[in-house]
């Protein structure tokens, strides 16, 4: 999965645990912790009784960037990231070696004794590392995580990436090379869409912050009573629709910033982390931000008497503050980035 301009990471900065759901489960009697019991969760919705909602758009590189066929892919990726906020991405020319050796390495890297990933563990008062994060309402996620920044490169954390096996580490860098590359392209494509100035996109997110996040999802008897993932955006109405990724696909979510930049043309996709009964599960998430220095707010290109801006015009650190001072809930950040009777219309256009 590849967020696009996300808001990331969807953690929080409230305490966190050192428990190990993966641990937990390896009782045979174990019944799920009041700190993960979440019995209000919405179940997927049905059509007609038994029919789930079509599967999300899927949308071809190659056709994008092909002089015979670009100007139907875009037009369908224009739509995609009006209705949906989400779509699979094929023939991305990420090689399919790459990708099942780093989830090889993933699952061997979740396959360590505990002590040996607890030199990974996240620290007071920060938000990367190995561990659980526990939400403001005092709830833990059913799952074990691991969060690190991969850019600019003097961000990493000292004891995370450069002390991680060499086998994952490698793998990782030839990963992070080719996301860079891949969303690059996607976000240039996404700008002209927009009819944006290719300068406007390339200095708000040109070297910006990137970071990775491995998700190992156990199972759980009673899946309906715990969540992997609280539901958050990176809206829609209340209604939950499976996803299923067709093989060698990646996920793109367009996250609340391309939302903001938007202008509220294209919308940030609310999700969510369900858990399976039976089978464990573990994905990688790779999420693209602007840099630390730029402005967050709707696209200069787009913005007119006709069509004023309906968000704050901000810098990155501070919607980042903003952000983390938020309970995971939702699109509770977009929300305070609305402008509101007349709010902001000072700014210059």
């Amino acid at each position: 999965m590849i967020n696009m301009a996300s808001s990331q990471p969807p953690l929080e900065n409230s305490e966190f645990s050192t428990v190990s759901v993966q641990e937990l489960i390896k009782d045979p009697n174990i019944t799920v912790p009041n700190s993960y019991f979440r019995p209000d969760q919405e179940p997927p919705k049905l059509l007609n009784g038994n029919h789930y909602f079509p599967a999300i758009p899927t949308i071809d590189l190659e056709r994008l960037v092909s002089k015979e066929q670009a100007e139907f892919e875009l037009a369908k990726l224009e739509s995609t990231c009006k209705e949906w906020g989400i779509f699979q991405l094929v023939n991305h020319g990420v090689s399919s070696s790459l990708l099942e050796k780093l989830k090889f390495e993933i699952q061997e890297f979740f396959n360590l004794p505990l002590e040996e990933k607890m030199k990974y563990k996240i620290k007071p008062d920060d938000f990367e590392g190995y561990g659980s994060v526990v939400r403001s309402d005092g709830k833990l996620d059913w799952g074990d995580k691991l969060y690190m920044t991969t850019n600019p490169i003097h961000m990493r954390e000292s004891h995370l990436f450069p002390e991680l096996p060499s086998s994952l580490r490698n793998t990782l860098e030839c990963y992070f090379q080719e996301m860079q590359n891949l969303s690059r392209k996607i976000l240039g494509m996404i700008g002209k869409t927009l009819n944006t100035e290719i300068k406007e996109m390339e200095e708000l997110f040109e070297d910006g912050m990137q970071s990775v996040r491995f998700n190992y999802y156990p199972p759980c008897s009673k899946p309906e009573l715990v969540m992997g993932l609280a539901p958050h955006s990176d809206a829609t109405d209340s209604v939950w629709i499976p996803v299923s990724i067709l093989p060698e696909a990646l996920a793109i979510n367009l996250g609340d910033i391309l939302e903001i930049m938007s202008n509220g043309l294209y919308q940030s996709v609310e999700h969510r982390a369900s858990i399976n009964s039976a089978k464990e599960r573990i994905s990688i998430a790779f999420f693209v931000g602007p840099k630390f220095d730029a402005e967050i707010g709707a696209a200069r290109s787009l913005i007119n008497p006709e069509n004023p801006p309906l968000f704050k015009r901000i810098g990155t650190e501070e919607y980042f503050k903003s952000f983390f001072s938020r309970k995971l809930k939702g699109k509770t950040n977009l929300e305070y980035m609305k402008i509101e009777n007349g709010e902001g219309m000072h700014h210059n256009i």
